[in-house]
């Protein structure tokens, strides 16, 4: 089954209150990686991946050069032309998915905080870490300490390998939950990026009623710019009075991609 999730370029992240919302170009590397990220299971045989990217304009022989590199750095396993993500980015699939359950209703007040030791950390140290820290949805308070309320469990794992990172959960002894989450989250830039990805999926929905296959293309970028969006969206409890925009964003792709579906697999049928 496909629902199409993204995978974020991490080079181009821009945060909007602490929200990755800019949309990276569709490369072939990232729109290879979506369709696999977005396969349940997680697995394509290169036939299907070349009919897809073809959808984008893209040559064969730009995408297998893709799938070569994507195979040499570990991302992608090829058993006989059938291509897998590798278990790092299945932990991003992971996250990527929870993007579409709502949060949980209930919350006992506590707080997760991930607190990075080191003074001085690489380049790619910090941005693996990073990249970490936005999956479990954390916000960042100042450099090196992270906060997100415990409506939801951090990631399976996400910080049980790091030695050099402190978790703990607890209510706010001092300080007050609704100033907190404000000054981790930008929630009127929240609700305005969300409200931008609602109008991007209503017209490129439009836009697939009107011209049929010519616009997959453009809707699965909508699809990927608003999973990208939901991957990193706060998901906080009620009590905290989060944008009403981002549960909007939730239920509209789940409808919008259930229609991209439809039309995809019946394209692949005309195509097989």
């Amino acid at each position: 089954m496909l629902h199409f999730a993204t995978v974020a370029n991490k080079s181009r992240i821009a945060p909007i209150g602490n929200v990755a919302t800019h949309a990276p170009p569709l490369t072939p590397r990232s729109i290879v990686l979506s369709v696999l990220l977005g396969s349940h299971p997680p697995r394509m045989h290169v036939g299907r991946i070349l009919q897809f990217t073809a959808l984008f304009g893209l040559s064969e022989g730009a995408v297998r050069t893709a799938l070569s590199r994507l195979v040499a750095a570990g991302d992608l396993g090829n058993d006989e032309g059938v291509y897998t993500l590798t278990s790092r980015l299945l932990e991003r699939q992971a996250e990527q998915d929870s993007g579409r359950d709502a949060p949980p209703t209930t919350w006992d007040r506590s707080w997760w905080t991930v607190t990075v030791l080191p003074d001085r950390r690489t380049m790619a140290e910090r941005r693996a870490f990073r990249t970490r820290a936005a999956g479990a949805r954390l916000g960042e308070l100042r450099p090196d300490v992270w906060f997100r309320p415990a409506n939801i469990e951090l990631p399976a794992g996400a910080f049980e390998r790091d030695h050099d990172a402190v978790v703990t959960r607890s209510p706010l002894l001092a300080g007050d939950d609704h100033e907190l989450a404000r000054r981790l989250w930008d929630f009127d830039a929240v609700a305005n990026t969300a409200g931008g990805h609602l109008d991007a999926l209503e017209q490129s929905t439009e836009q697939l009623e009107r011209d049929g296959d010519d616009a997959l293309a453009d809707l699965f970028t909508s699809l990927a710019a608003a999973q990208r969006f939901l991957r990193v969206e706060p998901q906080l409890p009620t009590e905290l009075e989060p944008p009403r925009a981002s549960a909007a964003v939730r239920t509209a792709y789940s409808d919008v991609v259930e229609r991209f579906q439809l039309r995809l697999a019946a394209f692949f049928a005309r195509n097989d």
